[in-house]
């Protein structure tokens, strides 16, 4: 129900915009069979099968080698705050 994305970190637009496309994309309604945990279950786990829950980053010299307005957010997708732990495996020399 939440999620990992690399996407623009430089205008906070960007942001609100990804957000209110995923609510459009997957909204909360009634029309879900899956509700186990409120309104916002199902909708969460659409908006993650969309977004994705894993990452590859390239790290060189210690530090991710992202583009120059690149940032990685963790997106949480329900309506109230969950706590998330990220697992980081880095492979290499």
């Amino acid at each position: 129900s939440a999620s990992l994305m690399i996407n623009e970190n430089a205008a906070p637009a960007v942001r609100r915009d990804i957000v209110h496309w995923l609510g459009r994309i997957a909204p909360e309604s009634a029309a879900y069979e899956h509700d186990d945990e409120g309104p916002d279950d199902m909708p969460a786990h659409l908006k993650a099968a969309l977004t994705g829950v894993n990452l590859s980053i390239p790290v060189l010299g210690g530090k991710p080698l992202l583009g120059t307005w690149q940032g990685v957010f963790l997106v949480e997708h329900r309506a109230r705050p969950h706590r998330r732990e990220i697992a980081l495996h880095l492979l290499g020399e």
